[in-house]
């Protein structure tokens, strides 16, 4: 027993070394055995026969229940028809209402933000109203009041900093309908599926994902020491590439690229629409960036200093990336060198469930020069990779992405944009927007996305004051 222990250290060891080595390996010539995409299609399999249960689970109920309800539907119906003709034309209508369910407010965008003036005097409004003689009427502001009530039943902005709703179970998210207990079936595939995502995969992903952080150090440190420039370009893009397939691989990731011959190959910008963290390293599977943002601690700013060894990375400290002239000065000197590659951009600036696309910053607009636009589409049954920055902290994403099913997403690099001739920056930057849109089946949103963090601004307010006394007019 005493000589046996050694040899199991050393097999472990062997075994563990092969397998660090098949990984980077498969990520260097971005190749795959075809486990993941199979692991997917088990589990689709799986989510079908869970929601024919749960169908089936709820017809047999509603069956036992129209049953033992008949009687007492059929005095209803016998009272109803002696009542008067008001109450039943009532009755009819909950009738219908119950049918239909919920449905979706078609607003008629009365106190939507008007970006395209942005010259907006703050004095407009007490000159609109001086010397004038507005004689009111009360329907005129019926309207405003459908607005405010409508927001309040569905507003559009803080729901899309919500978990999107899924038509049906994935043995995952978290329910109060006790799915997992509507048959013994299902129960135990509820309990191996917790099994294998806490005791099997999540210990393997920590693993892999500790290979991807400990290669992104050691790699682009050696590549830091490459004097020749091209050469060091060379293998700092292989590098880059390496670190975040490893990472990507990690969370079980299948991601299906669609038009690739409008892959970013030049400097310029990248944008794209925001979910996640995760959007840096989807994107970076298959294309090189030059990555922009404030500098982090902890996992994210290993990250950050382990890659700006290497790459030309644009990080800020936090005062620093408030002054949005220093932050094009520094946009304009990184696209003007034609050898850097295209920096990522995520004009929203904040994470979004992945259901809409919110307001663009106009920064990355202004500074000129060509615009990728990409749209990220996710999965959500396998995973919700929306991170809500203010509910959970980076760990606790990282910890739920790991004990996810998967993460699958689909990404559509979009034809090259310019700016036109006199098109401001605010157009411009919505018309990208509306192409990710409208290429990722995401709606289209005006709202700014720092609403989660702060009020409206005191302009848009204003701007609607003047438009509700022009309606008073009767202009």
């Amino acid at each position: 027993m005493f000589f046996l222990a050694p040899s199991i250290i050393d097999i472990v060891w062997i075994a563990t070394s092969l397998f660090i080595l098949f990984l980077i390996l498969l990520s260097a010539i971005n190749k795959s055995i075809g486990v993941r995409r199979s692991y997917v299609k088990l589990l689709l399999r799986i989510f079908e026969y869970g929601r024919v249960s749960i169908e089936t689970a709820h017809k047999e109920r509603h069956a036992t229940i129209t049953e033992a309800s008949t009687a007492l539907a059929n005095a209803k119906k016998e009272e109803n028809e002696k009542s008067s003709p008001f109450d039943a034309g009532n009755e009819k209508a909950t009738e219908t209402n119950g049918k239909n369910g919920n449905t979706l407010i078609n607003r008629d965008n009365v106190l939507l933000p008007t970006p395209n003036e942005p010259n907006f005097n703050k004095d407009k409004l007490t000159e609109t109203i001086k010397d004038e003689k507005i004689s009111f009427h009360f329907e005129e502001c019926l309207d405003y009041i459908k607005a405010g009530v409508e927001a309040i039943i569905e507003d559009e902005v803080t729901s899309r900093f919500e978990a999107e709703q899924l038509k049906s179970w994935n043995l995952l998210t978290r329910t109060n309908r006790q799915y997992e207990f509507i048959n013994w079936k299902i129960t135990l595939i509820w309990v191996l599926g917790f099994a294998v995502r806490y005791t099997i995969l999540m210990p393997i992903r920590v693993f892999v994902c500790f290979v991807g952080v400990v290669f992104a150090v050691c790699s682009n440190s050696l590549v830091a020491l490459i004097p020749f420039k091209m050469i060091r370009h060379y293998f700092a893009d292989i590098a880059f590439k390496v670190t975040f397939r490893i990472i990507c691989l990690s969370l079980s990731a299948v991601i299906n690229f669609y038009n690739v011959q409008y892959k970013p190959k030049s400097t310029g910008f990248c944008v794209a629409n925001h979910t996640s963290p995760l959007d840096v390293g989807i994107l970076s599977t298959d294309c090189t960036f030059s990555l922009i943002g404030q500098r982090h601690g902890g996992f994210l700013g290993i990250l950050q200093r382990a890659l700006a060894r290497a790459s030309p990375h644009i990080w800020f400290e936090r005062g620093e990336a408030k002054d949005r002239h220093a932050v094009a000065e520094r946009l304009k000197q990184h696209v003007s060198d034609p050898n850097n590659p295209p920096i990522l951009i995520f004009p929203e600036g904040t994470c979004i469930n992945n259901t809409s696309v919110m307001q663009f910053k106009k920064g990355s607009f202004e500074v000129g020069g060509v615009i990728y636009p990409v749209a990220i589409k996710y999965d959500p049954r396998f995973g919700d990779a929306f991170w809500n920055s203010s509910k959970y902290s980076m760990i606790q994403y990282l910890y739920m992405m790991m004990t996810s099913w998967a993460i699958v997403c689909d990404v559509w690099y979009l034809p090259p944009m310019y700016r036109q001739q006199g098109e401001s920056a605010i157009d411009f930057a919505n018309r990208v927007k509306s192409v990710i849109a409208k290429q990722g089946g995401l709606v289209d949103l005006v709202w700014d996305g720092q609403l989660k963090r702060m009020k409206p601004k005191k302009e848009w307010k204003e701007m609607q004051q003047v438009e509700f006394i022009k309606r008073l007019k009767g202009d």
